[in-house]
Parts: structure tokens; C-alpha cells; sequence
């Protein structure tokens, strides 16, 4: 794994010659070494179909290609970062929540109402993250946002898990996404919690959860 973590909001990644990695614009913090850091259209293995995707999808978060030989200080905003290990496995997270991925994980866009139907383009709109979402999939690590800290909480086939969807950061596994309403008779009042929906993910896999209900 090319990533170390330093703190909850610094992690050090290591390159090495022929491979690359792919942050943020604007996450180094500092490097050593020769390492060079340029512009990237495509931002990953997913070619020109991922650039015509995100583009469509509103997924665009300028990336940077980080090659060469050294070491390289991320960090973003002041935010905690999250440091996630797939081993095969698909990851779905919203773009702007990526600060440094490995170059060998495959990047594409999945359209959100293929998880969870309908539910799943409300879940969009309500959620403020829109109709899309970005896939990672492949071996390698991941280095994602969030805000004031993550819990990761297991899904198993019986025990599905709900989420406030403004806590939500991302998942993995073999995960269906819904959309439900949680209006009873206090939000009909007005003395509720206000948090008139919840997203159910069921299934087997993982669900990473911020410790705040705020958007990058």
C-alpha cells in the first residue's frame, strides 16, 4: 500500500519509478524527491469513456498524475482522510471526496438510479450529490475525505445498515442502495429530528460514515 498516514488529516504516499498515482489538484502539501505532478483528463484506468463520463455526470474534479520516485505529503481543506484497501473490489464515492488513489485502480461513473431504481435518482436529488457517483475498482488503496472522522460499519445479508445520507461518504461490496422516508407523527409536528430520510444499504460489504452531516 503507497499510502501512510501522518495524522487524521495528512497521509504520506510513496512513488515509484514506472508506476503512478492520481490526488486532488491542490492536495500536496510538500515531496521529496523527483516526483512530477501534471494535469489529468482521464484520471485513472477508465480511458476515454471514464473522461466522457465524468464529464457528463458533473464528476469532473481536477486530478493531478503524480510519477517519478519519492515521497509526497497529501492533505485537503483541513479535512480527516480515510484510507481504504481494495482487494478486487468496487468502490463507490463521490468525486470530490477523493484526494489520492493508486494509478492501477480502474475509475468509472455509474449512473445512481442502477442502485436502488428510482429510490436510488431520489436519493441523487435529495442527497445534493446528483444522479451519479464514481466507481474505483481493482487492487490498491484509496485515500478519501470527510469530515470530522469516518466509522467504517459492516453490511451482512441480515443486518442491513441505515445512514443519514448527508453522513454517508462511500461503500463497497456487494451493496443495494435505498431511499426511505422517516416521517412519523413528530416530523408531521414539527418536533422531529428533521432528518426526514434514511438510506438503507443492505447486503454484504462496508459503509464508510462521517462523524458530521456536512458536504466538502
Amino acid at each position: 500500500m503507497p499510502f501512510r498516514e501522518i495524522n487524521a488529516k495528512m497521509v504520506e504516499a510513496t512513488v515509484l519509478p514506472g508506476q503512478t498515482m492520481y490526488s486532488q489538484r491542490g492536495a500536496m502539501l510538500a515531496y521529496r524527491g523527483e516526483v512530477t505532478f501534471t494535469p489529468s483528463i482521464q484520471g485513472g484506468q477508465g480511458g476515454l469513456m471514464s473522461m466522457i463520463g465524468r464529464r457528463v455526470a458533473n464528476e469532473a474534479t481536477p486530478l493531478m498524475t503524480v510519477a517519478g520516485e519519492g515521497t509526497v505529503l497529501f492533505g485537503h481543506g483541513g479535512h480527516h482522510i480515510q484510507l481504504i484497501t481494495l482487494t478486487g473490489e468496487t468502490l463507490y464515492v463521490e468525486a470530490d471526496r477523493l484526494l489520492a488513489f493508486d494509478g492501477s485502480l480502474r475509475q468509472g461513473t455509474m449512473f445512481m438510479g442502477s442502485q436502488g431504481g428510482v429510490m436510488g435518482m431520489v436519493r441523487g436529488q435529495v442527497t445534493g450529490q446528483g444522479l451519479f457517483t464514481t466507481t474505483l475498482s481493482g487492487h490498491g488503496a484509496v485515500a478519501v475525505l470527510a469530515h470530522g472522522g469516518v466509522i467504517e460499519l459492516p453490511i451482512a445479508p441480515d443486518h442491513p445498515v441505515h445512514v443519514d445520507p448527508q453522513a454517508y461518504v462511500a461503500h463497497h461490496g456487494e451493496v443495494r442502495n435505498k431511499l426511505s422516508a422517516a416521517i412519523g407523527w413528530r416530523e408531521m409536528v414539527g418536533r422531529g429530528s428533521g432528518e426526514a430520510f434514511q438510506l438503507e444499504l443492505s447486503g454484504s460489504g462496508t459503509v464508510y460514515v462521517q462523524a458530521s452531516e456536512e458536504k466538502l
